[in-house]
């Protein structure tokens, strides 16, 4: 199948025949009309172009590219449109130093920040594929599936974002709603030249909708764990193995007796995975280097808390067991996600309008992160997973099932016309 048959094929539910086709919709004449409009657009055809740019969170080029076409498509709608420049961001490099580290700029729009209903929508431009890696081109599977890089996560959730607005901008309600749309380059990494832009962004919001990928049966995430990551660095004292090594402080020893205290702090509702050790050099040199780089998953607050508790307690027993100092970086930078009350209403609300599209909506728990944690935690209900169905992301075997492209299109198109009538009510 070319991508032109994909585009002129039978989208999902409208199509007689489909196993998803539900004919009696109970819409309004302008839900109705905003609904075709949605599933109408040329989405498939804007995601295989966005697609077509490789945008990894490090090729800053790439980046560049996507963010323009990406402002020429959202430019279709009102408001103020812009580039926004990142926010610093430092790292730590594998020999120990903290430096900064470049990111591509992100689009924020705005529209119409005056109406009685506030919304932020939230995507992201940027992939896990480098420039350099072997998967860069789509090809059609024999059951109909695109696999591509970066079709399910998340240009084509971008292009159904863009899609359900232009809907709703020909809708007579939109006045009623007004809403900021954000596109981060850098969520893949942990939206760090971003964050304060998002939490900018999400004050004083009804509700957010973000768009990663659903599951391919359509499940959305619910509830979310949090992330944080951490690079503790060990310095030691250098000496010669077989000569003085009495004199040395082995820091890659010291860095393996931390990955093993932290690991042991696992427990239910904490994942711990010491990840990588970095350091080291000759054989016949006592290292004074190491560098631990450590991710922690943490259920809830109690167990940032607990999480926090085991850092400091192992930095300091490591410490002083070995005679090395050691310095830690990072944070928790995605808290986690319950489902409180206000996150039920909106769910049950997308829930609804799923129903009246013949599309059955369930949700359930995760350990996967993404944008959708950092706007809870402002204090926003949000269901940030309206993106296509697909699946196998972050992997070379991702996949987008093209008629989602329609239906979820349609169901961010009710969506947002209901929050705008209705609110959470």
């Amino acid at each position: 199948m070319t991508i032109e048959e994909a585009s002129n094929a039978p989208q999902g539910w409208q199509s007689p025949g489909h196993p998803r086709y539900q004919p009696e919709m109970t819409l309004n004449a302008i839900e109705s009309a905003a609904v075709e409009r949605a599933a109408a657009a040329p989405m498939l055809a804007r995601t295989e172009a966005w697609v077509a740019i490789n945008s990894g969170t490090r090729n800053l080029a790439g980046l560049s590219t996507v963010a323009g076409a990406l402002a020429d498509a959202f430019a279709a709608l009102p408001g103020d449109l812009v580039l926004a420049e990142p926010a610093p961001v430092e790292t730590v490099t594998a020999d120990g130093r903290v430096e900064s580290i470049e990111h591509g700029r992100h689009l924020h729009l705005t529209v119409r920040p005056e109406a009685p209903v506030q919304i932020l929508l939230t995507g992201h431009m940027d992939t896990v594929y480098p420039a350099d890696h072997p998967f860069q081109q789509g090809r059609w599977l024999d059951d109909g599936r695109w696999n591509a890089p970066g079709a399910a996560d998340m240009k084509g959730g971008l292009s159904l974002m863009l899609a359900a607005l232009e809907a709703v901008e020909a809708s007579p309600a939109a006045r009623r709603i007004g809403y900021e749309v954000l596109v981060n380059s850098d969520e893949e990494t942990g939206s760090f030249s971003s964050a304060a832009l998002i939490a900018e962004a999400a004050r004083g919001k009804l509700a957010a909708l973000t768009y990663e990928p659903a599951l391919p049966d359509g499940t959305l995430a619910g509830a979310r764990g949090g992330t944080g990551n951490f690079s503790l660095v060990v310095h030691g004292r250098s000496a010669h193995a077989g000569r003085n090594p009495e004199e040395g402080r082995n820091a890659v020893v010291a860095a393996a007796d931390l990955a093993l205290r932290l690991a042991a702090a696992k427990e239910p509702g904490l994942a711990v995975n010491p990840a990588r050790i970095e350091g080291g050099g000759p054989n016949n040199v006592v290292p004074d280097l190491a560098i631990l780089r450590v991710n922690f998953r943490p259920k809830d607050a109690e167990a940032i808390a607990r999480a926090a508790a085991a850092i400091e307690q192992a930095v300091a027993t490591v410490s002083a067991a070995h005679d090395v100092a050691i310095e830690t970086h990072g944070s928790f930078n995605r808290p986690p996600k319950p489902l409180d009350p206000g996150a039920e209403k909106l769910f049950a609300l997308v829930k609804r309008a799923g129903a009246d599209l013949g599309q059955p909506i369930a949700w359930k728990a995760t350990g996967g992160v993404c944008d959708g944690n950092n706007i809870a935690a402002c204090g926003v209900p949000v269901v940030d997973t309206m993106g296509v169905r697909g699946g196998a992301i972050h992997s070379p075997q991702e996949f987008l099932i093209p008629e989602s492209l329609g239906e979820r299109a349609a169901l961010s198109a009710l969506a947002i016309l209901r929050l705008a009538e209705g609110g959470l009510a």
